[in-house]
């Protein structure tokens, strides 16, 4: 038998939901069924599986040990690295944002046993005594905003889970405001536009661009202003009015404005002469316009800027 007292990480989610990250091991068949069958109970009282949590509440499992971690592995993957915390652009006792560097993922995947940087934040966390594992049963701190490993630029980091939903359901609403910048062979229309066209997943992670509607394919929107020109390079300024995979990379190329270093979407030639492999593409500000509701509403209208871009070609460099 194992027992959980809500606490204020936990609060706010459903019993499923919460059961399936405090007891990552049990198949969530197993855990239906087992509400289903009294050996999962709420404060010593048959539950439902979209019960809503408070803190105070005790969930007690009547299970196998076997779906149970040891509570040590969390504490030895948090606190074991070795890589010093990116550059702190801002901190507050809510989140974090950091630059990410080029070449390093945020997250765990697969074949990617190297540390990212959501360890190298909770392993900065533990030893500032903020986070620690062993008093979680839910939550860790996590990252907002994904930013693929070869771009640099601006990562929000929540230190609590009402942050974390708070700034996850702003960045679905769209107030959150993110600029990035990139470098760009070729040409593009206008020095300023707002481009519509339509963008699908294809094969081996890569995306199809299309310049009109098409089956599978869904509306992207991208706004654009040319910063400067230079060498037959420009420096552009992106605003993601919606946001799909790859869709700054495969709709600049597909615009004639291929990416300088990309390898997926750019110009072969252009990368190979300059002996630049990686894309020229930064996460460079953000700025937030919470709710009057929010407990984040203390951010409005601040803007933060990543203090470089990480960019290979110092052509466009201040």
């Amino acid at each position: 038998m194992k027992e959980f007292i809500i606490n204020k990480n936990d609060s706010g989610q459903r019993l499923d939901k919460f059961i399936s990250k405090a007891v990552p091991k049990l198949p969530k068949s197993l855990t239906y069924k087992y509400i289903r069958l009294k050996r999962i109970k709420l404060n010593g009282k048959r539950c439902e599986i979209s019960q809503m949590l408070c803190e105070g509440d005790i969930i007690n499992l009547y299970i196998n040990d076997e779906f149970f971690e040891n509570p040590s592995e969390k504490s030895r993957k948090t606190i074991k690295t070795s890589t010093a915390l990116p550059d702190i652009v801002y901190e507050d006792e809510n989140l974090l944002i950091v630059y990410k560097p080029i070449g390093m993922d945020v997250h765990h995947g697969a074949q990617k046993p190297d540390e990212t940087l959501i360890d190298i934040i909770q392993a900065y966390l533990f030893s500032k005594k903020e986070y620690n594992p062993d008093e979680e049963n839910s939550f860790s701190p996590a990252i907002c905003n994904r930013i693929d490993r070869n771009t640099t630029g601006l990562v929000i980091a929540a230190k609590n889970a009402a942050t974390l939903r708070e700034i996850n359901e702003s960045i679905r609403a769209h107030r959150i405001e993110k600029e990035y910048l990139c470098i760009c062979s070729g040409s593009l229309p206008d020095k300023h536009s707002v481009e519509t066209a339509y963008h699908r997943k294809g094969k081996h992670n890569s995306v199809e661009i299309s310049g009109k509607p098409a089956n599978d394919f869904k509306r992207i929107i991208t706004e654009y202003t040319v910063l400067e020109k230079k060498n037959g390079f420009m420096l552009v300024k992106v605003n993601l009015i919606t946001g799909k995979t790859h869709q700054i990379r495969a709709h600049l190329s597909f615009l004639g404005a291929p990416l300088l270093g990309d390898g997926k979407y750019g110009n072969v030639k252009i990368n190979k002469q300059n002996q630049i492999f990686t894309q020229q593409l930064c996460a460079y500000s953000l700025q937030f316009n919470f709710d009057e509701e929010s407990n984040l509403k203390y951010l409005n209208n601040r803007k933060f800027t990543a203090p470089k871009t990480g960019f290979r070609l110092h052509l466009f460099d201040k």
